[in-house]
């Protein structure tokens, strides 16, 4: 199914509720973390940006600095 009409079957209010929405949108905050990073923003910069608490910035952190 498309988007549109994704929204069409829940409204789009209703869809931003779903799990699925939420974690979506959580992870692609996530992956602009090391961008953010690399541009020289630190934790709490990032954190404050992307709504994130900075515990989650840190955990994305040492992630990629383990690879």
């Amino acid at each position: 199914m498309s988007r549109e009409e994704i929204e069409g079957m829940f409204g789009l209010s209703e869809l931003k509720k779903t799990r699925v929405y939420q974690e979506a949108k959580l992870e692609g905050k996530l992956e602009a973390v090391p961008r953010l990073l690399a541009l020289g923003l630190n934790v709490e910069q990032i954190a404050t940006a992307l709504d994130l608490e900075v515990e989650q910035v840190r955990q994305v952190v040492q992630g990629t600095q383990n690879l």
